[in-house]
């Protein structure tokens, strides 16, 4: 065997051991989830294929042609018995891609399927996709539903100028996608979900207005908007239902994380909030429930976060971040919450509906004081001096 399949042998090896390591839960946790040792998908997890070129004339140096440098902002759906993500892949050249991983038990061994996916342009191309909300609709497709990136052409001296629409796609096998218009609104749109059920007889989204590509502006928070025709996408009257307030975790500005998941007590929501620190700003995790005959009536909100970055999660392209798009709910009532660290690498946390529903319904609320905070602290002191 010469020397070039040497190496091509041990570098497959190499990248085998790491599809197959097991993931092991951390020892101590906060009782509301379990986080995992290892990250689930990262860069080095894509398939060789898509990044070395095999042939040993045109590659002697065994060189990566093409060079993978995160994988975040995923996606989830359970499929044919499979734990599905779809993955936000970022090559070395900026650009983000759609790719699917599954995994048979949620929380390692995940596999990319062997293609990207291949997204078909709407009328006007976008020059970046990214951060799909995987929905299965009651009307029997799967939709996603992310973010289309183009430059803001009225400001044509200003290379880093862009706008945001919401991309819309459907699908029945997660491999063929109709693309159909992008979402209208009035104002940029980002982190635009799609509720899994007819409201009114009408689609549900949930939308972020926003005035610029970054910064949130006017928008207050999280919106709803319901549409006629999901083929031609029209937002004509949006509302605010989760506001952003002063001194929280979401001051600068928050959003819908993946679909919300039904329960008996009301929809259970995963959001992130914003705000801003001394070193940029800081992406937090946070839940909300909203009551099952009003998807837009907010009836429990913990106060603070839910997850925030962890040791090593700190560290990556922007640092300080947690971000979500991405859970499964089991019929047996398991949650698999898939986040994406630093916007580098992807990772799962595991609870249960009943134990979230708790979280939401029995945390005490942000008072957006610090006299109130303490009140409730002393509150909590008091309960358990009465339980001695």
């Amino acid at each position: 065997m010469s020397d070039f399949n040497e190496r091509v042998k041990a570098l497959c090896s190499h990248h085998e051991e790491l599809l197959c390591r097991k993931n092991e839960p951390e020892e101590w946790g906060n009782g509301i989830y379990t986080r995992y040792k290892n990250p689930i998908v990262t860069a080095e997890h894509t398939p060789l294929e898509w990044r070395y070129d095999f042939n040993e004339q045109d590659n002697p140096y065994l060189m990566q042609r093409i060079m993978m440098n995160a994988t975040l902002n995923s996606g989830a759906i359970k499929w044919n018995g499979k734990y599905v993500i779809m993955v936000r892949v970022e090559g070395a050249d900026r650009k983000s891609f759609f790719a699917v991983a599954e995994s048979p038990n949620g929380i390692d061994n995940f596999r990319f399927w062997d293609e990207p996916v291949t997204m078909p342009d709407d009328v006007i191309p976008a020059t970046n996709i990214y951060d799909m909300r995987l929905t299965a609709h009651e009307d029997g497709w799967v939709y996603g539903v992310f973010c289309a990136e183009r430059h803001d052409d009225s400001l044509p001296g200003d290379l880093s100028a862009a706008t945001a629409t919401a991309g819309i796609a459907r699908t029945k096998d997660l491999i063929h996608w109709d693309r159909l218009p992008d979402l209208r609104t009035k104002s940029q749109q980002r982190n635009v979900v799609l509720h899994p059920e007819f409201v009114n007889g009408k689609y549900a989204f949930y939308t972020r207005p926003q005035d610029g590509f970054i910064d949130a502006g006017s928008g207050g928070g999280i919106g709803w908007a319901l549409v006629d025709d999901i083929e031609h996408a029209e937002v004509k009257e949006e509302q605010i239902i989760n506001l952003r307030h002063y001194h929280t975790i979401m001051e600068v500005k928050n959003g819908e994380g993946p679909h919300p998941i039904k329960t008996s007590r009301g929809w259970l929501h995963l959001a992130h909030g914003v705000r801003g620190c001394a070193s940029g700003l800081r992406y937090v995790l946070y839940m909300y429930m909203t009551a099952l005959d009003d998807p837009t009536r907010v009836i429990a909100q913990p106060g603070g976060y839910f997850l925030v970055p962890q040791g090593g999660e700190y560290i990556g392209d922007v640092m300080n971040v947690v971000f979500s798009n991405g859970w499964i709910a089991d019929e047996d009532g398991k949650v698999f919450i898939y986040y994406a660290s630093s916007d580098t690498r992807m990772h799962v946390a595991t609870s249960t509906v009943d134990r979230l529903v708790d979280y939401c319904m029995n945390t005490p609320e942000d008072g957006f004081t610090t006299s109130a905070s303490v009140e409730t602290i002393k509150r909590l002191i008091a309960k358990n001096r009465n339980n001695k």
